[in-house]
């Protein structure tokens, strides 16, 4: 009786949110120059320059500059989102 719930938790659990750690894992290392992002906090900006653990961001509409963590950044904006902002 035991061994059959341990199993479906790990398959409705654990295995699901390994897969999310990943995919943001990926998508952390990729961030590159040019790429725009929101933080945990809310905050929309494009990469000016990535450090090892950092990255700058420039938020509109002031050209703000802010130092953020990778660790802080949730998405990475699609190119039609940005686009749309452009204009």
């Amino acid at each position: 009786m035991m061994l059959p719930l341990l199993v479906i938790f790990y398959l409705l659990m654990i295995l699901p949110q390994q897969r999310k750690q990943k995919r943001w894992q990926q998508m952390i290392n990729e961030l590159k120059t040019g790429d725009r992002v929101t933080t945990q906090g809310g905050i929309r900006g494009s990469i000016i320059s990535v450090k090892d653990d950092a990255v700058h961001l420039r938020v509109a509409p002031d050209n703000l500059r802010l130092e953020v963590t990778k660790s802080a950044i949730v998405s990475l904006a699609r190119d039609e989102e940005s686009k749309k902002t452009d204009k």
